[in-house]
């Protein structure tokens, strides 16, 4: 099996185009939702840095996710039907992250840190019954797609959150507190872009560049100048 990376190069066309709005809490298809993102989360982690093919057997992915066979079969169903990956590309067991360009289009996501026992650890405390733990995963996937390399951070207001996951602004808190009680994302508070003299959120990945934070950079306008309007987001 692949030795696993400190981080991983994500194709983020889809996360763009509104993508993650597909993988709704609804008609009960839920928990095959967020196991098609928990399985996305495992396959792009152990995927050829060169061609975004990932060789992982069901007992391994079953292992790493958390996931049943089952709950993992109907989830892999959901990524291949909505075109995020492509089965067997090379026989048996392999997957292609579909829009893979090792040369651009992708964003930094972690890998190795999210690992203990050789499985997610965050997935341990997923039971696929809450809404809150799929919203979770879907904003922890836009916040890598939006995150600032310079900053290490991504910077979105509440309604950009909702327009490009699909997460309702009433539900975003309580996605936030799933992301932190697992130690996914850090919350943190910097000048806000709208107030000379507030503070808004933005939103660190944990267990990537994490010698680059709030606590290292500073207030510094340099960094976190006031120079966007209200709904800009700051961009790799």
């Amino acid at each position: 099996m692949r030795k696993l990376r400190h981080w991983v190069k994500l194709p983020t066309r889809w996360i763009e185009d509104g993508g993650l709005r597909n993988f709704r809490w609804a008609h009960g298809e839920g928990g095959t939702n967020l196991a098609a993102l928990m399985g996305l989360t495992v396959i792009s982690h152990h995927a050829d840095e060169r061609s975004g093919i990932a060789q992982l057997t069901y007992d391994a992915l079953s292992s790493m996710t958390t996931l049943s066979r089952a709950k993992l079969s109907a989830g892999l169903g959901a990524l291949a039907e909505r075109g995020l990956i492509e089965r067997e590309p090379e026989g048996r067991s392999t997957y292609r992250l579909a829009g893979y360009d090792p040369e651009r289009g992708w964003a930094q996501f972690p890998a190795k840190g999210l690992y203990r026992n050789a499985a997610v650890a965050a997935f341990g405390d997923f039971r696929l019954r809450r809404p809150a733990e799929l919203e979770a995963l879907k904003l922890y996937f836009l916040f890598a797609s939006r995150r600032d390399r310079r900053r290490n951070m991504a910077m979105i207001t509440y309604a950009k959150i909702e327009e490009y996951s699909g997460v309702a602004r009433s539900n975003i808190r309580r996605a936030l507190s799933v992301l932190a009680a697992n130690n996914l994302v850090h919350v943190e508070q910097v000048p806000s872009t709208i107030s000379e003299n507030g503070f808004a959120n933005a939103y660190r990945l944990a267990h990537l560049n994490t010698r680059s934070h709030m606590g290292t950079l500073g207030r510094r306008d340099d960094v976190f100048g006031l120079e966007t309007g209200p709904d800009d987001i700051w961009r790799d």
